[in-house]
């Protein structure tokens, strides 16, 4: 019986291989004449598309947290929030205004919770105002920080977000892009991240 089962188990190896192989046109999507968002200097870029306003962003942001932790120096992880225009605009601005004055750091995932757990910060129609005054519990000067959400700096920020995620095929979110050139589309949240995760040694692989 046991050797019955060694010699399935034999057989059935390889096929359990291939399935946790990800699959071009399944699980990630080659981007035609993709760049990536910022010059690689050697590193492997891993951008995620995302917004503050959306439910599936925020359930993501503790998966990525964990993953970042794990990954090598070679790895760099970059969000980039989506300017799609509408609800998303206010709270795109007001990612790059927090990361201009020094408190992207501290911020970043108390938006997730204002948004999504608390309803202290309205998902539509919020103004620089009130956006100003979440930020400046974190330190910021509200009247600087509405300013900056405002600055000519910040509007041609949000203007290379958003052509990058037009170039890139970006249609919802959260989309992760590595190196520009590969767009994942995984059916889970966790397909995401073993996606990458191979995308990712695939991309070191072929710099060696």
């Amino acid at each position: 019986m046991k050797s019955r089962f060694a010699l399935l188990l034999l057989v059935l190896l390889p096929w359990f291989a291939h399935a946790a192989t990800p699959v071009e046109g399944t699980d990630y999507v080659v981007i035609p004449d993709g760049k990536p968002f910022a010059p690689l200097n050697g590193k492997v870029e891993v951008v995620e598309v995302f917004g503050y306003t959306c439910i599936h962003c925020a359930h993501f942001q503790p998966q990525v947290d964990a993953w970042k932790k794990k990954q090598p120096a070679y790895v760099r992880f970059t969000p980039v929030p989506a300017a799609f225009g509408g609800f998303w605009l206010p709270y795109a601005r007001a990612y790059y205004a927090a990361e201009k004055l020094g408190v992207l750091g501290k911020t970043h995932n108390a938006m997730f919770k204002a948004l999504h757990e608390d309803g202290s910060l309205p998902i539509q129609n919020a103004s620089a105002e009130e956006i100003a005054t979440f930020y400046a519990g974190y330190g910021a000067n509200a009247k600087t920080f509405a300013a900056t959400m405002g600055s000519p700096e910040v509007e041609a920020k949000l203007a290379r977000s958003k052509q990058f995620a037009i170039d890139s095929g970006v249609e919802g979110t959260p989309t992760v892009i590595v190196n520009g050139k590969y767009r994942v589309t995984g059916r889970s949240l966790d397909d995401v991240l073993r996606t990458t995760d191979y995308l990712v040694a695939r991309e070191r692989t072929a710099r060696k």
